[in-house]
């Protein structure tokens, strides 16, 4: 049996017409349940014979799943179109009924719609993480393991980790957790770093609610679940394609200024080719596996495979160290838990900057990371993230490498500008020594590394990557892997729930001005006024703006800006005209209005953009001539 779940507003069908020799006879020709788990079931040709174990495994996957969504209404709809192996009609009716039967036992209430019609339906999805899934139920046969795993990830659920806070002034406090409370830091007036704490020490990782910046990326028409791909997998509307691209330039501009070498790499690798294989089960992350006509491969989880094998084939020697090589992944895969997918969070395809240095020795691997640190810094920095305020730094370490560098330890501590969290293992489980990261905590509690930097002791060999010593010695390089930001959906997650933490404490919402779709949105008071807008926004060359030449209000143009986060409206009309000033509206704490000349407005706006990349907007200017790719 195949089940699609669907969380719902509401479910209301009606029949239509009857299929010959199909068709479930005494059975309400209509029906509607509000609220409710619809499921959409298709009996296949085996499930009759093994009808108990069928009824029983259907009826455990929907209550369980009615339980996660914490609704006690459950709709059951004949659907013949999730598998193409179909039960005769009889038997398919028959082990629907029972699975009627065992939910209405449960204490459910069950509507089922007739099988054997053509129904007209309607349904509302809540859109949540938890909203649509989809189940097979097959008891009477394993299913084959389609998801690698790695031995990292394995030997990831059984290490075990001590926690400390590491302060300013290079001191560790054990902490741990009891009763859901932190205990052994004083973490009073620090309550992201407490939420963080808590959520890397419980290692909660499943998103039980949406998270608020879910309503935001479509709303603001960014980007969307794609219903048509493997879950995890988003669209882009143009707007959302504009903010991701400009993170994606200018990341990259930032790290091939640090001197990073950019490359371009396959997506999928041999599944057998030993080095690769044994980088696999080093790294903690589930793969993508197809089976080529040719060989068994994998979908990348990172740059590292293709930078790696190519670092394998250069001559290098110590006097070109530390080697630096660049790429942006689009995409990298990892084949995420489904319960902690969760809007541009956390995604099976994502985009990642990943940048290695291959280091000669210790010393310039930690000298190189001080460098890369101040780095990742200014990209957040710039991108809009405030240090060390809004994003938490945590440290993942063994204990022999931190008892042998705890200065250079505490010289990150101090230069993050805050107490960290330290996680320390008693033996080396990954391929490093160190890792950090910046961690950007939400409105849920759940943190999500932005930046991480790791010191790798096992590739340079693992690769045989080689370069020559000063003595003409061959050597193997230490390898760090950055990624200054961190993948780019997720900065962009960050950035959409740092808007909403702004908003909670009666802050408006905005993205940083650079970033913004549209930067200055002209409203005409009426059609006459459409022409001077044009050659206003043509004296604005460097600003995304638009014009609103609908025949809307005045009032009701500022309050569509402003659901879109616009950080500048301009209305203009006679009195503008006759000026030659214009009515502006900033959208900061205040919502101050104030009046410009054009100059003026062009000198700010210059200083607001900052240097930084700047791209046209790529949707009609004028708002009437735009699709609504949402709602």
């Amino acid at each position: 049996m195949k089940l699609l779940l669907i969380h719902s507003d509401h479910m209301e069908y009606s029949t239509t017409k009857a299929i010959k020799n199909l068709a479930e006879e005494g059975m309400e020709a209509s029906g509607r349940m509000e609220e409710c788990l619809v499921a959409f079931c298709t009996v296949e040709s085996k499930d009759h014979a093994h009808f108990d174990a069928v009824v029983e495994n259907a009826v455990k996957e929907i209550v369980d799943v009615a339980a996660r969504v914490d609704t006690r209404k459950v709709m059951l709809y004949p659907y013949a179109h999730l598998s193409s192996d179909l039960a005769p009609g009889i038997e398919a009716v028959a082990v629907l009924k029972g699975v009627e039967k065992g939910l209405s036992e449960g204490e459910l209430e069950v509507k089922r719609s007739p099988f054997g019609w053509y129904k007209a339906f309607e349904i509302r999805c809540k859109g949540h993480p938890l909203s649509e899934l989809s189940k097979e139920v097959r008891p009477y046969e394993e299913r084959p393991k389609k998801v690698e795993e790695s031995k990292a990830l394995e030997a990831e659920k059984k290490a075990r980790s001590d926690w400390f806070v590491l302060d300013l002034q290079g001191n560790l406090h054990p902490v741990r957790e009891e009763g859901g409370e932190v205990k052994g830091y004083d973490l009073t007036g620090k309550e992201d770093l407490k939420r963080f704490l808590h959520h890397e020490i419980s290692k909660s990782r499943a998103v039980t609610e949406e998270p608020p910046h879910v309503k935001s990326m479509r709303a603001l028409e960014l980007a969307d679940y794609e219903p048509g791909s493997d879950p995890g997998n988003l669209r882009y509307y143009p707007k959302g394609r504009l903010v991701k691209s400009l993170l994606e330039r200018y990341v990259t501009q930032r790290v091939k200024e640090y001197g990073g070498m950019e490359i371009e790499s396959p997506i999928m690798y041999d599944f057998e080719h030993p080095s690769l294989k044994s980088y696999l089960h080093r790294f903690p992350a589930r793969q993508y596996t197809i089976d080529t006509p040719d060989k068994r491969v994998f979908l990348r989880f990172a740059a590292c495979f293709g930078q790696f094998l190519m670092a394998h084939d250069a001559t290098m020697s110590y006097k070109q160290m530390p080697v630096r090589l660049y790429e942006l992944t689009r995409y990298s895969f990892r084949v995420e838990q489904r319960g902690e997918l969760a809007g541009l969070r956390r995604l099976r395809a994502f985009t990642m900057p990943d940048c290695h240095a291959l280091c000669a020795g210790l010393d310039q691997a930690k000298e190189e990371m001080m460098v890369r640190f101040h780095l990742a810094r200014s990209i957040l920095t710039e991108t809009g993230f405030k240090f060390p305020s809004e994003l938490q730094m945590a440290i993942r370490v063994t204990k022999d490498f931190y008892e042998e560098n705890s200065e250079f330890v505490k010289e990150m501590v101090r230069a993050h500008g805050a107490p960290v969290l330290l996680e320390m293992w008693s033996e080396r489980f990954f391929y490093f020594l160190l890792k950090y990261e910046f961690n950007f905590v939400d409105a849920m509690g759940k943190a999500s590394a932005l930046t991480t930097d790791q010191i790798d002791v096992e590739n340079g060999e693992r690769y045989d990557i080689r370069y020559t010593d000063k003595e003409g010695n061959v050597q193997h390089p230490l390898i760090l892997h950055l990624s200054p930001s961190g993948a780019i959906e997720r900065v962009m997650y960050a950035l959409l729930e740092r808007a909403y933490l702004s908003s909670l404490k009666g802050e408006p919402t905005t993205l940083p001005y650079w970033l913004s779709p549209t930067q200055l949105r002209f409203l005409p008071v009426s059609e006459e006024f459409i022409p001077l807008c044009r050659e206003l926004s043509l004296e604005l060359p460097g600003v995304r703006s638009d014009i609103d030449d609908s025949d809307r209000t005045v009032g009701r143009k500022i309050r569509d800006a402003e659901k879109e986060w616009v950080p500048y409206i301009a209305v203009v009309g006679e009195k503008e005209a006759t000026t030659g000033k214009l009515t502006i509206r900033k959208r900061e704490p205040g919502k101050p209005q104030v009046e410009m000349k054009l100059d003026e407005l062009k000198a700010e706006l210059v200083v607001k953009q900052g240097g930084k990349l700047w791209d046209t907007l790529g949707i009609p200017e004028m708002l009437t001539k735009r699709p609504k790719f949402v709602g």
